[in-house]
């Protein structure tokens, strides 16, 4: 088995799983403490490396598009001491990390694992639930099922007005989330269905994280937006065949633009929860009259 320890963590490969086990003390990435232990089966793995440097080195990780929902949470926004997919190596640990380099590839091309191929379902968990995520202006709640998102003493009048809000994650579209930073940094649920985008802080499906813990704030961001992810629709998962309405004709069988048959109702509780939230952001101010009519009309015109 290869096996190396550095003091962000030790990774070890038996040839059928990389085992991350994060390191200890006060110069650990939130980000790794709070995923603690990792294993990733072969499946999920694109490939491997070790940068060599002077003083020292780095292993890095590379994953399947599609096989980890943290990786696809997180793509791009982590720094190198946050990334658990990535080890800082000294210099004279480098002959180690080679040896564990060679022996995943080795193993990559035994069992033909299709690198390149992206997957079509998480190989991986996402993080447990419950979570709470805090933020400067607010608090989030998940419990794998629905979103409660409750305002602090911190939050824009007009948050405050659109009050606590709880949503079904069957609502839910996508999450993004920004590093912290000042007013800039946080996350944000994309509803289903006509939203428009305003500024963080005044956006009543976002709440704001200033950056003054960033390993806290990181931490709680990434891990909030991974199980958030985990548990919605993988983005590459092949969609449920349509049930064909008996009075369909063969050429509306093919796939052609049909009206909506007399008795088939529209989803009236969404599209009414939707005309609602933006009505208290016309009435918060946050929306003007103009930017409200046209996302009254796109809403009607996608229901």
């Amino acid at each position: 088995m290869a096996e190396i320890t550095q003091k962000d963590g030790r990774w070890s490969f038996d040839g059928t799983a990389v085992r991350i086990v994060p390191g200890h003390g006060r110069g650990v990435h939130g980000v790794r403490t709070r995923l603690g232990e990792l294993v990733v089966p072969l499946a999920a793995i694109a490939g491997v490396s070790h940068e060599a440097g002077r003083k020292r080195g780095r292993l890095r990780l590379r994953l399947r598009a599609g096989a980890d929902p943290f990786t696809q949470a997180t793509s791009g926004q982590l720094p190198d001491r946050a990334d658990p997919y990535s080890l800082e190596v000294e210099a004279e640990r480098a002959a180690l990390a080679e040896y564990l380099v060679d022996d995943v590839r080795n193993a990559l091309l035994l069992d033909e694992v299709p690198v390149d191929t992206p997957t079509d379902r998480y190989l991986m968990p996402g993080p447990a639930v419950p979570l709470v995520l805090n933020g400067y202006d607010g608090k989030i709640h998940f419990d794998g099922e629905q979103l409660r998102i409750e305002w602090g003493w911190g939050a824009e009048e007009t948050k405050k007005t659109a009050g606590t809000r709880t949503i079904p994650l069957s609502d839910i579209e996508r999450v993004e989330w920004c590093r912290p930073n000042f007013e800039d940094g946080g996350l944000r649920l994309v509803p289903k269905g006509s939203h428009v985008p305003v500024k963080p802080s005044h956006d009543p499906f976002c709440v704001v994280t200033w950056g003054l813990r960033e390993g806290r704030e990181t931490a709680e961001l990434s891990m909030m937006a991974a199980a958030i992810t985990a548990r919605l629709p993988h983005p590459r998962a092949a969609a449920p065949p349509v049930e064909q309405h008996p009075s369909l004709t063969k050429g509306e069988a093919g796939g052609e633009r049909r009206e909506q048959p007399a008795g088939e109702p529209a989803d009236q509780d969404a599209l009414l929860r939707r005309l609602r939230e933006l009505g208290e952001l016309r009435q918060a101010g946050v929306l003007t009259e103009e930017e409200f009519t046209r996302a009254k009309q796109a809403l009607l015109d996608r229901f």
